[in-house]
């Protein structure tokens, strides 16, 4: 008898398993059908689908968890609070680099444009709406050449740039000719330029660093030579050029060099330009050359085009005298001289230097009084902390030969080959195995977040973010010339390890999650959230702080993987129950025993002006 029951029961059990794998199924492809619509009509569509939905059982997944969380949420309270809109006036808020709080800073060496977060007492606890009319972007690479009106309804920048073909107003969208100030020709043509003297086609650029990036048509056109830029620019007079950049599908942030040292590791890129930035390279002693050295990886390169290169030909045009604009490239080729970078080519309006392997390589350096050698030890070390006029001393070599900190293999072999940060046991904890482990371990995970949507690889989602990126695997797993990675390590975490995410030709960037990321709202397509709310269990934050930034920053229809413990993932899918997220929660791949679970979001579409009062499930 008792045999008889438990078959019954197993019988109802697997009955109920399979009308939730079912009904789990037939939510993503609703999901994958609307986000890809690209109108933004919102349930509607779902429900016009659902009725054409034909789904395949998955029977691997579970997305029930088979543990009780209803004791979890009875803890937590049974209502969610909800969070209603902000004001419209919130539409592209960007709190660290506010407009009006920047204002009340030095300008001096462009502090005031720096990262200045508001205080705890004037954060915002609202939803930041989109604005009317907004749509999904084109899928790349469309999206690099045309941007809808609606998504960034500024057209300054068209009329600000007219004769520099940056970017042309053609009724509902906007046109990106991949012009610029100092390429007429267009951005293809001046990287063929570069190309002739920066072995760029054979792989061994892969990382750049365009420091006053505008629409960033430079980053957006190296992507075609697998190329990947880190482009920033401040939020400056000219509206939205980083927000342009990042709705074509182009990598970037909001960011100057100014008084703080860049959030990026020492070493990191392979190439780093400056097209008519603006930045005076020659100030402060030299400081933000310096700066450029440190993130330069040995061996790299530097592009210099634009004032003051080619000064005798240019300086009417420029309308500045013939004396400053000498005394401008002089004060830079004496920096570069102090650095031991080597001057390999001056054509036109552009200059090109290339950095030393090594210190043997620079015997000028060693003698040489005028340069201070930085005196902290660890390069990376930089949130917040003061830029400085001094140089970052090469790691030692045992020949002149020698790549100082470990030769690179081009890309694309980098990707998985161990970085010479782990051979050389420069990472605490990260030796040669547990980095072929965690490869090995998230190609798993992946493969699993592929059977839970289907449409990760498909190009649906251009614009990623890794929250807590660790060596880089998960962007190492899912790497497609469909997308790209923000790989995020944040500054609370026990290890730094964004070395050797740059040294695998990924791109990434420090950060708090405490305080609001350096980008506008709406730019990113996909989160991945691994563990972000467990290592900031006991942080000076709030969870609901960090999920309120995420949903500023995601689409409207985007998606969310959150991978953490049951009981924090309890917490989360309770909070995003009032911020207009539709969630579902799915085993570990490796079954319902592992506490381990994941839970995908995804964010509803509405926006400024709608009925957005009303209270949401």
């Amino acid at each position: 008898m008792a045999m008889k029951g438990n078959a019954a029961d197993n019988r109802t059990r697997s009955s109920i398993s399979i009308f939730i794998v079912i009904g789990m199924c037939c939510f993503f492809y609703v999901l994958g059908a609307w986000q890809r619509s690209g109108f933004g009509k919102g349930d509607s569509i779902a429900v016009e689908i659902t009725k054409q939905t034909d789904c395949t059982i998955l029977p691997n997944l579970s997305y029930d968890t088979h543990h009780d969380r209803a004791s979890n949420l009875e803890e937590l309270g049974s209502k969610a609070e909800i969070f209603e809109p902000c004001d419209d006036r919130y539409i592209d808020y960007t709190p660290c680099q506010d407009q009006k709080r920047a204002m009340t800073f030095p300008r001096a060496n462009m502090e005031y444009r720096e990262r200045h977060c508001p205080p705890e007492e004037e954060k915002l606890h609202c939803l930041i709406p989109a604005p009317k009319g907004y749509v999904a972007p084109f899928p790349w690479p469309k999206s690099r050449d045309y941007v809808p009106y609606a998504n960034v309804p500024y057209k300054s920048l068209t009329v600000e740039k007219a004769i520099q073909n940056w970017v042309q107003y053609e009724g509902n969208v906007f046109r990106f000719p991949g012009g610029g100030t100092q390429f007429p020709q267009g951005a293809d043509a001046y990287i063929g330029q570069l190309a002739s003297v920066i072995p760029i086609a054979n792989g061994t650029v892969r990382t750049a660093l365009d420091t006053g990036c505008g629409v960033a048509s430079w980053g957006a056109y190296l992507l075609k030579r697998n190329v990947l830029a880190m482009s920033f620019a401040p939020r400056d007079s000219h509206e939205a050029q980083v927000q342009f950049a990042l709705e074509r599908g182009v990598p970037a942030v909001i960011g100057v060099l100014g008084t703080i040292k860049l959030p990026y590791p020492s070493r990191a890129f392979d190439m780093a330009h400056c097209s008519r930035c603006l930045i005076p390279w020659g100030s402060n002693d030299g400081m933000y050359m310096m700066e450029v050295d440190r993130v330069l990886r040995p061996g790299g390169y530097w592009v210099l085009s634009g004032p003051p290169i080619n000064w005798k030909m240019n300086y009417r045009s420029w309308k500045r005298t013939k004396e400053d604009l000498e005394e401008e490239q002089r004060k830079i080729e004496e920096i570069a001289e102090l650095l031991c970078w080597e001057k390999v080519s001056e054509e036109g309006e552009i200059a090109v230097w290339r950095k030393r392997i090594n210190t043997d390589s620079c015997p000028v350096r060693q003698d040489e009084p005028r340069v201070k050698i930085c005196e902290s030890t660890n390069a990376d070390d930089v949130w917040y902390k003061k830029m400085e006029a001094c140089v970052t001393p090469f790691p030692e070599v045992n020949s002149p030969e020698e790549v100082a900190g470990g030769e690179l293999k081009t890309f694309p072999d980098r990707l998985n080959a161990v970085p010479p940060r782990i051979t050389r046991g420069l990472v605490p904890g990260f030796s040669v195995q547990k980095y072929q482990e965690d490869n090995k371990l998230w190609k798993k995970h992946v493969k699993a977040y592929k059977k839970i949507n289907k449409y990760l690889d498909t190009g649906r989602y251009r614009n990623i973010m890794d929250m807590n990126a660790g060596l880089g695997s998960f962007a190492a797993a899912i790497e497609s010339p469909k997308l790209w990675v923000m790989n995020v390590v944040p500054t609370v975490a026990e290890k730094s390890t964004l070395s050797v995410v740059y040294e695998r030709g990924l791109i990434g960037i420090y950060h708090d999650w405490c305080e609001a990321f350096s980008s506008y709202p709406r730019t990113y397509d996909l989160i991945h959230a691994n563990g972000v709310f467990s290592l900031y269990k006991d942080s000076r934050c709030k969870m609901e702080d960090i999920l309120l930034e995420m949903d500023r920053i995601l689409r409207p229809e985007g998606a969310v993987m959150f991978r953490d413990q049951d009981d924090v993932l309890a917490k989360v899918k309770q909070i995003v129950s009032g911020m207009r997220w539709n969630t579902k929660m799915a085993d570990h791949e490796d079954g319902p025993l592992v506490p381990e679970k994941i839970l995908v979001a995804v964010k509803q579409y509405w926006v400024s002006g709608d009925n957005n009062r009303t209270a949401v499930a």
